[in-house]
């Protein structure tokens, strides 16, 4: 998307409060993105993405500026944990299958937008379809009279299917089965293409098509499906995804911190780590990864890594993967103050939640200011004096809170409850100040 930095930053504090450092610098690495696609392909095959390792505890807003990125941007985006993958050898993920995601993501991007630029030939297809069934043709033979009355009863019909008025119509439906697709990345590419081979085989074998007695309603979504396939141009929407996810894409890649070996350990305890750190090298550096829709090159796609690194420490990398890393962003821990505004400030609030969650059963939810203070405040300390969970922290307070309210919702129908500090004290002060009771309960 042809944002500018200010308006990256501008959109992310909507959703995250403080760490300015961290949108600042992901919003220029995405708006450089935006300037090297800008200049001519000789000096953008120069141009190297730059990296960013962000540090911060748990809670802070590290996935969350991922996830709100994810919504924000037109470019294949894909969110992995470190933890999750192996080195060659080992059982579990290998780090290829993170480009494999990628293009994947890439493609389903891509599709969408195709299916946007045809709705109205897919809306087309499905219409003729639906009433072709409920209105059947007239016969060649058929007089230039009854021809005009068809054409009356062709238009009023094709009204009432697009008003929703034929939606519980029976109609029975002819339809092409549809190709089942494989995509379990995890699979080597070869390995996926004898799996499609076989997918090919039984459809050969199963080639009849499918009859079904289903409802109008039910019809438009089965044949927008049989029209994406027919009016689409699969082959085309690889390439440009493959190229999409090239030039554009990126991967943040979470829990880095995981595969990190402290020095005091020496490597014993989990000699796997460090073979992810190398296998991991040439994917960041750049290198040619084979998927079953083409070979795609990783020179040009954005990693943001991430991880709380409480044990280790980002210099417990291994050298070459922290010099792919050259930007480097430490979030601040949440204060009290900071967890009041992401309660009271953010676009979609716990608080605005909870209110639209009991507002299905006719409870009107009121939180007083004083009791959102009192709410962060026992937050902050729970976080002080247990382990420090960050955001995450409000999601157990507010449910402590409200649980009862909650359960009992029925018997405050078409009521108010306001939520008081009084409410907030009663419900938290015994647990809070209580370490043992606070490890287990919050």
């Amino acid at each position: 998307m042809n944002l500018t930095p200010n308006e990256i930053v501008e959109y992310l504090d909507k959703y995250v409060i403080s760490q300015k450092d961290a949108k600042k610098t992901i919003a220029l690495a995405l708006r450089t993105r935006y300037r090297r696609m800008q200049l001519s392909q000789e000096l953008q095959d120069e141009i190297m993405p730059k990296n960013i390792l962000m540090i911060g505890s748990t809670g802070v807003g590290k996935t969350e500026i991922s996830r709100r990125l994810a919504k924000m941007m037109k470019v294949p985006f894909i969110k992995v944990e470190a933890s999750k993958y192996t080195e060659v050898g080992f059982v579990g993920r290998d780090v290829e299958s993170m480009i494999r995601d990628l293009v994947i993501s890439s493609i389903a991007i891509v599709k969408q937008e195709k299916k946007e630029q045809n709705k109205e030939k897919i809306e087309n297809y499905v219409l003729n379809k639906i009433v072709e069934k409920l209105l059947p043709a007239l016969p060649d033979a058929a007089s230039e009279s009854k021809k005009d009355d068809y054409q009356r009863l062709l238009s009023a019909m094709e009204e009432k299917v697009i008003s929703g008025e034929m939606d519980e119509r029976i109609i029975e439906l002819q339809f092409d089965k549809v190709n089942l697709e494989f995509n379990d990345t995890n699979l080597p590419p070869e390995m996926a293409k004898v799996q499609e081979s076989f997918s090919k085989i039984f459809e050969t074998m199963n080639k009849e098509d499918t009859k079904k007695e289903v409802t109008v309603k039910d019809a438009k979504s089965i044949l927008k499906v049989e029209a994406s396939h027919k009016l689409l141009d699969m082959t085309n929407i690889n390439n440009e995804a493959l190229k999409r996810a090239e030039d554009g894409g990126i991967i943040f890649l979470d829990e880095i911190d995981k595969i990190a070996i402290s020095a005091k350990s020496q490597g014993r305890n989990d000699p796997s780590k460090e073979g992810v750190q190398r296998d991991l090298l040439p994917i960041v550096e750049g290198s040619s990864v084979t998927t079953k829709y083409g070979v795609i090159n990783t020179d040009h796609i954005l990693f943001i890594a991430a991880g709380a690194f409480h044990v280790t420490k980002p210099s417990d990398l291994i050298p070459e993967l922290q010099g792919r890393f050259p930007l480097r962003v430490e979030l601040e821990s949440l204060t009290e103050e900071t967890l009041y505004q992401i309660l009271t400030q953010t676009q979609s609030s716990l608080l605005r939640q909870y209110e639209a969650l009991l507002a299905v059963e006719d409870v009107k939810l009121i939180f007083e200011d004083a009791a959102i203070k009192a709410i962060a405040k026992l937050s902050h300390r729970a976080n002080e004096t247990t382990e420090d969970i960050g955001a995450r922290r409000l999601h157990t307070v507010l449910e402590r809170v409200l649980e009862e309210i909650s359960f009992e919702a029925d018997a405050y129908k078409e009521k108010e409850f306001i939520v008081t500090d009084k409410l907030v004290h009663d419900k938290l002060d015994i647990v809070v100040e209580d370490d043992d009771l606070s490890r287990y309960i919050l």
